[in-house]
């Protein structure tokens, strides 16, 4: 017969094991969350400034398919139609810089960016007093034609929701040679850990894990079409236009080339021509 104090410990043991079982799922349920923003988000830094790879932000190109951390049976689903146009004839340059450019722009001055892409134009009101690094970093790339017929290489879906563009190789890990400095971490659009659809800010190598790889954004930048759950690591230096979040959107429901929610973007999105303007 079971005594009092006896079924007292086995009650005891299962509670234990109950709260181990959850406390289990929650961190699996974690890491996905953060691979996913991880493969996303994080780029190596290339050439004379910096090679440093950490332990959460991964290369793109280190990988097939980065999202296979997430879903690694997911297999690629037939391509949905482009919505896209046929892009404009030229070649992506190959360009890069020692050290980053001195700040010639107008701090005190409104900029606008005009990407001109084969599915739309999508314009950015940059934060130039809160970024002026970033801004002044752009203004400077855009004039010499940096981005010019270079593709968004990357869309997700799941988790997150963005479109990543601003590297020259299309891979994940290309740069100017040089990084800036992070910027206007505390603006007061990031409330509650998330940036908000409409929102343009920088990738970089930033590890929250080792506090390591701050101010290593080069020219990659990613797009937020939709809400999403992110730390303030990176700098958020403009707002699209809402005709912009309109070709944003259709580029987002033509879905990415995996089926896994982290992918090349289904539609054809090349930057025809960038520019930065001083309003």
């Amino acid at each position: 017969m079971v005594t009092q104090e006896q079924r007292r410990r086995q009650l005891a043991r299962e509670k234990f094991l109950r709260q181990q079982q959850r406390r289990t799922a929650a961190r699996r349920k974690t890491r996905a969350r953060n691979a996913i923003i991880a493969s996303v988000l994080g780029v190596i830094v290339v050439g004379s400034v910096v090679s440093y790879a950490t332990g959460v932000f991964k290369n793109d190109d280190s990988k097939a398919n980065a999202s296979a951390d997430v879903t690694p049976s997911a297999s690629p689903t037939s391509a949905a139609p482009d919505p896209c146009e046929k892009a404009a004839a030229g070649e992506v340059k190959t360009l890069t810089w020692k050290k980053e450019p001195a700040i010639t722009i107008d701090k005190s001055a409104d900029y606008t960016m005009k990407m001109a892409t084969t599915c739309g134009e999508i314009d950015i009101a940059l934060k130039t007093a809160a970024a002026p690094h970033t801004v002044n970093s752009f203004n400077f790339l855009a004039g010499k034609g940096f981005f010019d017929h270079t593709k968004c290489h990357r869309l997700t879906t799941n988790g997150i929701y963005v479109l990543q563009c601003g590297d020259p190789t299309g891979t994940g890990s290309g740069s100017p040679g040089y990084t800036i400095p992070d910027e206007n971490l505390k603006d007061k659009t990031l409330t509650g850990g998330v940036y908000p659809a409409g929102t343009v800010a920088m990738a970089n190598t930033y590890d929250a894990t080792t506090d390591k790889g701050r101010d290593t954004g080069g020219s990659q930048f990613f797009l937020v079409y939709q809400d999403s759950q992110l730390p303030a690591n990176y700098t958020p230096f403009g707002t699209i236009s809402k005709s912009g979040m309109t070709v944003l959107e259709k580029i987002a429901k033509a879905g990415e080339n995996t089926g896994a929610g982290d992918g090349a973007p289904n539609a054809t999105v090349v930057i025809n021509k960038m520019t930065v303007t001083k309003s």
